[in-house]
């Protein structure tokens, strides 16, 4: 959406920040020996609390509050009380809501208990290609010079990055123009980012995969090659200067 009104922004920055402080609280919840499910029903409890509404489950039927991706998921994972989460567990929360026709999204990649795998390397190195992004995004820029941002920064840590998935418009719906704001560049596309408009930036920085698949369960999206991948992503307006990050307040660049 594009903000044309005092009332459009305040709607955006109500929505946003009940995602945002959604998100701190389930990461800060999520333990060894939680079951995602578990986990997904105190989220729930959370967006309930705040009166927004869950955005997958609103919009496209989703089996839970929230996506909950563990180890080698890279998104839209589905909570189950079969999933028991472990020490050294990568795990991405993705929370989306809606409020008073308003929707906002953020997530973010953490670990569970201690690093004994060695993921957080892999999770800085989304964040800080996040924040930089982020950073770079203006009224004008190509929307392709971003994605090549993205990649650069990927490969120059030695990470790829998951060229199938994208971050989006969003405002007065959990997705919408403009669409397919990748993390490479596609030479072709000419688009550039509008200043006022309302975006979902997110990162997916892969050590081994390139694309994701969906599994059976219609959800699920694991890489093609396998490894691990980290997410994170924030609802931002863009200006014609620094963006103005509407769910700064999940902290995930602290």
């Amino acid at each position: 959406m594009i903000i044309t009104n005092e009332s459009e922004l305040l709607g955006m920055q109500k929505v946003s920040e009940a995602v945002a402080m959604v998100l701190k609280e389930m990461i800060n919840y999520a333990q060894p020996g939680l079951t995602t499910k578990r986990l997904d029903s105190y989220g729930g409890a959370l967006l309930s609390d705040v009166g927004v509404n869950s955005a997958p489950l609103l919009a496209y039927g989703f089996p839970g509050h929230t996506c909950i991706s563990v180890n080698n998921e890279i998104c839209h994972g589905i909570p189950s009380n079969s999933k028991i989460l472990k020490d050294g567990d990568l795990i991405n929360i993705d929370v989306s809501a809606e409020l008073n026709g308003f929707w906002s999204d953020n997530g973010a990649s953490s670990i569970i208990g201690n690093d004994i795998h060695q993921h957080q390397r892999l999770i800085d190195a989304s964040k800080e290609i996040s924040k930089l992004a982020i950073q770079n995004i203006k009224g004008g820029i190509k929307i392709s010079d971003i994605g090549l941002l993205i990649e650069t920064q990927a490969k120059k840590r030695g990470y790829k990055v998951i060229k199938n998935l994208a971050g989006h418009g969003i405002g007065r719906k959990l997705h919408e123009h403009p669409h397919k704001i990748l993390n490479h560049r596609d030479k072709l596309d000419q688009r550039r980012f509008g200043k006022n408009s309302v975006i979902a930036i997110e990162t997916f920085i892969s050590t081994v995969s390139t694309y994701a698949e969906q599994q059976n369960d219609g959800w699920t999206m694991i890489g093609n090659k396998g490894g691990y991948v980290a997410q994170h992503e924030h609802t931002i307006i863009v200006t014609n200067d620094r963006p103005e990050i509407l769910t700064i307040r999940n902290e995930i660049y602290s």
